[in-house]
């Protein structure tokens, strides 16, 4: 089964890939290793913009379950970047590591289970084998947009 095949399976349509709001590109292949930009779990609104659905930190203005959402839609905006990199998720061998970062309130020590709605997200699309992935999650002061989560991979690639 291709992976658009799992994604139409799962109910996931990807959104157009997000805009690069800086001097930086989606993704870099080296060898057969793609390294992934940071994204948000922004959504495109109405006029076409890509707009963070509820802003704020985790353990203030966000839920565990909000921010669980959050690095979803982080890790399906990925997905929409990876497409647009290497023009086929198909050509994904292994989700390798993935990098949370957590806009939370001091002390705030949920991180890891609002990071895993990326990597709950990347198995089910991937399977075990494939969607496992090696992880780091860190609570940060504030992130971009005042977005409540941002992700970032390191993709294995099929020549």
């Amino acid at each position: 089964m291709s992976v658009e095949d799992r994604l139409r399976e799962l109910g996931i349509v990807l959104p157009r890939p997000r805009r690069v709001p800086a001097n930086f590109v989606p993704g870099v292949v080296v060898n057969d290793l793609l390294w992934m930009s940071g994204t948000l779990g922004t959504i495109v609104d109405a006029e076409d913009g890509d707009v963070i659905p509820t802003p704020g930190k985790l353990g203030e203005q966000i839920s565990l379950e909000q921010g669980y959402q959050s690095a979803r839609q982080c890790a399906i905006n990925q997905l929409a970047w990876i497409k647009l990199v290497l023009g086929s998720l198909d050509r994904v061998a292994r989700i390798v590591k993935v990098n949370g970062y957590v806009n939370a309130v001091y002390g705030y020590n949920q991180g890891p289970w609002v990071v895993n709605g990326a990597s709950d997200l990347l198995v089910e699309v991937f399977g075990k084998e494939n969607g496992s992935h090696a992880r780091a999650v860190v609570s940060v002061a504030g992130l971009a947009f005042d977005a409540p989560v941002e992700i970032e991979m390191l993709v294995h690639v099929r020549s």
